[in-house]
């Protein structure tokens, strides 16, 4: 009897037909729930049109935001690149070491740079350099190939080595066997001593050296002829150290450049810009 009870209170079964259009209803009101979300995705991007949208990035290739931050930090890179460059070579002069350039006079305008091609070597560059005023950068306005001391270079010079002096050293007096050429302002000493006697290291011929001379103050007394003999630091260490015209060959310590050069850096040193020769090695 008990299981006549259990089979009368079963729930009776719906017909098939029933659950069959329930089980539809339900699948329609799922596919309609699943395209209503996917419109509004759509309407929240009207760029991603259907069969257009980007793929998810899978690479490493820079988004519009992307690049505008590679090139900021590419202009950060490149102005410290500068600025690194700047540091080694401040007021424009390369070549030179912070120690050599802490000694130019602040006050000089005009200097002539004579950077070697290494300390034992007699072949070097010359550069003329003005600057507006003191503390200003330097600007390079010409330049020419020169001539140093056979043996190079030495802070120790001695007479007769064949180096030329390194330094930073003034230029107040200029003199020559022929006449100044127009516009010069350095005292100027036209002189028939300006003969140089002899031949070069090499067995050139010196003839025309001293047509032009601007004297450099090593071991000299400043506002005399450069052919003033008296050294004040010793005749060990020589002295009559010059810039004249180059004789194509090294010299015993001078510093030679071509004669037109030579013409035109005695038309432009003014002694109110207090000029100065820096010379020596590269990065010396």
């Amino acid at each position: 009897m008990s299981q006549h009870v259990r089979a009368r209170s079963r729930p009776p079964r719906k017909p098939r037909a029933i659950r069959r259009t329930r089980r539809a209803a339900i699948a329609a009101v799922l596919g309609l729930a699943t395209f209503t979300v996917g419109w509004v995705y759509v309407a929240q991007d009207p760029d991603g049109a259907a069969g257009s949208r980007p793929q998810a990035r899978v690479d490493a290739r820079p988004q519009a935001e992307d690049r505008a931050a590679r090139d900021v930090r590419q202009a950060e890179r490149q102005a410290a690149q500068q600025a690194a460059q700047r540091a080694a070579a401040p007021q424009g002069l390369a070549g030179v070491s912070e120690r050599t350039r802490a000694r130019i006079p602040a006050g000089s305008r005009q200097l002539i740079l004579v950077t070697g091609k290494a300390v034992d070597s007699s072949e070097s560059t010359a550069a003329f350099y003005t600057r507006p005023a003191a503390g200003a950068d330097w600007v390079k306005a010409e330049s020419w190939p020169a001539r140093n001391g056979a043996n190079g270079w030495s802070t120790e010079r001695t007479y007769g080595d064949l180096t030329s002096p390194m330094g930073v050293f003034a230029l107040t007096d200029a003199g020559g066997l022929l006449p100044k050429p127009p516009g010069t302002r350095l005292p100027y000493d036209e002189d028939n001593g300006f003969v140089a006697t002899g031949l070069g290291v090499n067995g050139e011929s010196l003839v025309g050296s001293f047509d032009y001379v601007v004297a450099i103050d090593f071991n000299r007394r400043p506002g005399r002829s450069p052919l003033d003999p008296v050294m004040p630091d010793g005749e060990e260490k020589g002295g009559n150290i010059w810039l004249h015209v180059d004789h194509d060959g090294p010299s015993q310590g001078c510093v030679g450049i071509p004669k037109a050069a030579m013409e035109k850096v005695l038309q432009t040193l003014d002694p109110a810009a207090k000029p100065v020769i820096v010379m020596g090695p590269e990065g010396f």
